[in-house]
């Protein structure tokens, strides 16, 4: 019987590139929403969901967080705006490359992402990416998830029986792994070094998709050998 393999890839600073004008369209949904800019933001925004991170300024704010569907409807228009007029994200080094030798030894690539997925398809677009590089039916997408817990908890009910492997760049993605029982592979292509990422439960961590790319498709064969 084959084994199916997912490979759930996160997004920002892993596929493509952090940026600080990416947290621009946070601060304006939540301004129009609660009619002023937050006065306090969150310190270490990094690996953490949509939900939990609006949640988090709302609270912080003064706020409270049963406005956070309207934040994120807000989120979803504002999105779609930047879209329209051109928005533009960089992938990082040898993404793109990563996901067409992933597709060509018949894995599936899908995401485990914070983003929602209107904003999870827009920043990819925005960044080079095609929409039929991923399996969205098998992607799980954390705008109403309280934490990355919560999300690598609808896993394995959802995809049932395989290998489902997360590839991110933040101590809490694999903390996040650890919760589910999930493998982790670390890219060192956000907001965290090497040396952080090895102190997590990684089954690998490499410096980028380009020079790491081997090691990396390597380490999922060896999985899914396994079975």
């Amino acid at each position: 019987m084959t084994v199916k393999t997912h490979i759930l890839w996160d997004i920002d600073g892993t596929l493509i590139r952090n940026s600080r004008d990416g947290a621009a369209v946070y601060l304006d949904a939540f301004t129009r929403v609660t009619g002023a800019p937050p006065h306090r933001l969150i310190a270490t925004p990094h690996g953490k969901t949509e939900g939990q991170l609006l949640a988090e300024m709302l609270e912080l704010n003064g706020h409270p967080t049963t406005m956070l569907d309207d934040v994120l409807t807000e989120l979803d228009r504002r999105t779609q705006a930047l879209h329209d007029t051109g928005f533009v994200r960089e992938a990082v080094a040898g993404g793109p490359n990563a996901l067409h030798e992933v597709a060509r030894r018949g894995w599936s690539n899908a995401l485990l992402t914070g983003n929602g997925p209107l904003h999870s398809r827009i920043k990819l677009l925005a960044a080079g990416y095609s929409e039929q590089d991923f399996d969205w039916q098998s992607s799980f997408f954390g705008d109403r998830s309280p934490d990355r817990h919560h999300l690598t908890a609808l896993v394995a009910p959802a995809l049932g029986e395989g290998i489902h492997v997360i590839v991110g760049d933040t101590p809490n993605d694999g903390l996040a792994a650890d919760s589910a029982a999930l493998p982790f592979i670390a890219v060192a292509t956000g907001a965290f070094t090497v040396a952080d990422l090895r102190d997590t439960n990684a089954l690998l961590v490499v410096d980028d998709l380009v020079n790491g790319l081997d090691d990396v498709l390597g380490t999922i064969a060896e999985l899914s050998t396994r079975g």
